[in-house]
This record gives C-alpha cells, structure tokens and sequence, in this order.
C-alpha cells in the first residue's frame, strides 16, 4: 500500500492566487517564461534566470541563488502564507467539458525505492540533478508531481461532498484552462482520506513529473544519509504529488517529425511502407488515427492514413502492441535508421494539445520532411506497462492540462 499525509502548505492568499499560479517550469521557455511572469509569478522563483538581462543560463548558480531570494522574498511580501495546520487539498482542471479530480497530498519516497510507487518512464541525470539542486536549495517541492491511482468509491464520494463546498481558489489560464482548489481542513475527513489511501490504494503511478519525482526522493536520501539522528518522520521524507483517479485521466496523442527520409525518395518512401501497412491518401485536410494501429502520416502536402496489416505487430506484449513501439520499429527504425529516440537529431516530437496543424507547418516550413501522428496511449496500458516494470519509449504519454504551479507548496522545514 502506499502511504501518504497532510501538509501544511505554503500557497498564495484567495486574492493573489492566479498571479502567483504559473506553468510548470519545464513547458514554457525562458522568452515564454518571461513573456507570462507578471511581478507576484511563481515563474521568478522556478525560472529565475528571466530576472537577468540578458536571461542568464538556466543551470547557473546565479540563477539557483535569485530562485533562494526570491523564495523568501515572496514569503516576506505575503505573496506565500503557511497553513496553520497540515491539511489535505483537491484540485480540479477543467479543460473543454471534461474536469478531473486530484487530491494535493504528501508521498512517501520509501514507496518510490520499494515500487508502490510505478514509473513508465526512464529519467535523465542532468535534468534530475537540476531539481535536485532547486528542491535542495529552496528546501521545498514547489511543483507537484502528477500520479494517478486505481478509483476507490469512498474516496469518489470525499470528492464529490468536498467540491460541493467553497471554493479557495477559481482561475482560468493563459490556455483557457480552469484550475479550482478547495483546502480539506476538517480533522475527521483528513484522517479517513489517510486510512483508505494507506490501507486500500495499492499503488500510485508517475502519470506526469518522472524528473520531479525522482529528484524529489534522491533530495530525501541525502538529507536522510546526512542525518545521524534520522527517524523516518522527518518532512524530507516525503514529497508534494496531485493524485487523480484514473478513470479521471486522458491521454493526448504525442506525435513525431522527422527531418529526412533517409536513402528513400518520397515515392519509394510509400512503397516501402506498403510492406506493413496499408496506405491510404486522404488529401490536404487533417487526419486523425482512429483507433488503435492506426497512424497518421503528413508528407508533401498530403495526409495519409497508415494501418497496420494483419500479422504485422512486432510482439506480444503490453510494450511491443505500443503503436509507438510499432512506428519506432516498423518506420523510424527499419526505414529511416533513426535508432534513438532520446539523442538522433533527426527526430523532434509535438504534444497533441498543439493539434495537428503544427504537424504540417513543421513540414511545410522546410524545417522537417515528414509528421507521424498516433492514436494516444489508454491509462490501462500505461499502468500494465509500469506494474510489468518496463519504460515506454520516450515522448509516449501527454498529459493536460498540465499542473499549475503554486496552488500549494510543500516545505521541507
């Protein structure tokens, strides 16, 4: 079972609350970054290297030092106030018609060394090491990781009476997203959301935040192995995570272009596409995969719908029936010889929130030759891959909308 507690959170007063709220700080750059930041932004604290002209580097120590001013700057100027007692929140997104549920609590990072907690993800030491420095610096998880958990009736029923109730905070988006927030303060709920989520929920899974997580944990190690009177209660031991139901959650597709076509010729490309797939041309007009084994393909102008033929799969299991697994083998690999998703500057991929007419124009400006757009990863199989222990490829799962930054912030005093 997983384990999980309250927090006193630092977060913004009800009036200053979407002025401090900000993306989270690896979805915008640092010109983005600036371009958002009003003066209370959570941004100056996460992406500090826009208080410099010109914007200093990212990595630099300047830049860790102006994000530790600023942190107790913000807290000095009130923009930051600390509950009075540990409390558990729920966050909700709404995007479109659909809004999801998460409950805003305390993660265990024993759950993370012992697999109750379950990545789908391989993670990056360098970006790794960046959080590590900013929790370690700051002394706080400012951003929270994003799990899902397998839906519990009672924790269902916690949800629906705590949203019925007023509001703490209620704000749309430079996206459109709402984002609303309630602080779940009464002793006798806090102390049942911890009995199920301790005694019932099995297993949290890294939906979104693989780098914050495990930087998060190594954070918890360090202090732990530095500590010669450790106890195990101490609040380095645990991290800030949002928690939603999984039957809550939608995966966006995330698509892929590439630069070249290799030794093939765009007619010769086709043909030899036809050994596995079955290739349709649809025209100008956009093409979205419709299930399963079904892919999209934009290429001089034209949309193509690519099917998988019968017998073609590359394997058996949960990974291997992966259309990313499929495109990788079948395409970028066998045909294009891009081998490495995470280091050939061939291949670039695009977010399905960003539709897919940035596909074309990534083709039509000249800078890339063909898109490939994917039918989105169900939440079924992400859990069945991650309860197997294995890592999908890169860029597989995109989440939104994405976290908002500053609704609660987890002190590690």
């Amino acid at each position: 079972m997983v384990r999980v507690k309250p927090f006193a959170a630092l977060r913004p007063p009800r009036e200053l609350a979407q002025g401090v709220c900000a993306p989270p700080y690896d979805v915008v750059s640092s010109a983005e970054a600036a371009a958002l930041a009003g003066p209370a932004s959570l941004l100056h604290i996460t992406r500090p290297e826009i208080d410099f002209t010109p914007f200093a580097g990212e990595h630099e120590q300047r830049s860790y030092d102006k994000a530790v001013q600023n942190f107790a700057l913000w807290k000095q100027k009130g923009l930051l106030v600390q509950d009075g007692k540990p409390c558990y929140y729920l966050y909700a997104q709404t995007m479109g018609t659909h809004t999801q549920y998460g409950f805003v609590l305390c993660a265990h990072i024993g759950d993370y060394e012992n697999g109750a907690i379950k990545r789908h993800e391989l993670t990056r030491k360098d970006k790794e090491d960046d959080r590590m420095v900013h929790i370690s610096l700051l002394n706080a998880n400012l951003e929270p990781v994003f799990f899902a958990f397998e839906r519990d009736e009672e924790l269902a029923a916690v949800i629906e009476a705590v949203s019925a109730g007023e509001k703490e905070y209620s704000f749309t988006d430079e996206n459109g997203f709402r984002h609303d927030f309630w602080v779940i303060g009464n002793d006798n709920v806090i102390a049942r959301i911890s009995e199920i989520f301790n005694t019932r929920v099995e297993a949290f899974y890294v939906a979104d935040g693989h780098h914050r997580t495990a930087a998060a944990v190594r954070v918890g190690r360090q202090k732990r192995e530095a500590n010669p009177l450790h106890r195990g209660d101490e609040e380095y031991n645990w991290f800030m995570a949002v928690c939603f139901p999984k039957d809550q959650l939608r995966i966006m597709d995330y698509n892929r272009v590439v630069k070249d076509l290799g030794t093939y010729a765009p007619e010769s490309f086709l043909h030899a596409l036809e050994e596995d797939f079955t290739v349709e041309a649809k025209g100008p007009v956009p093409y979205r995969p419709g299930r399963p084994h079904n892919f999209s393909m934009y290429l001089q102008g034209c949309w193509y719908s690519l099917t998988l033929k019968e017998g073609r799969c590359c394997g058996n299991s949960c990974l291997e029936r992966l259309d990313v697994s499929i495109l990788s083998t079948l395409v970028l690999d066998r045909l294009l010889g891009i081998r490495d998703l995470r280091s050939d500057k061939r291949i670039d991929f695009v977010g399905g929130i960003r539709g897919l007419d940035e596909l074309a124009r990534r083709v039509d400006s000249g800078g890339m030759e063909v898109a490939f757009a994917l039918y989105p990863v169900s939440m079924e199989q992400l859990m069945e891959i991650a309860d197997g222990g294995q890592i999908m490829p890169p860029k597989t799962t995109w989440f939104e909308p994405k976290l908002r930054s500053g609704l609660a912030i987890h002190s590690l005093e």
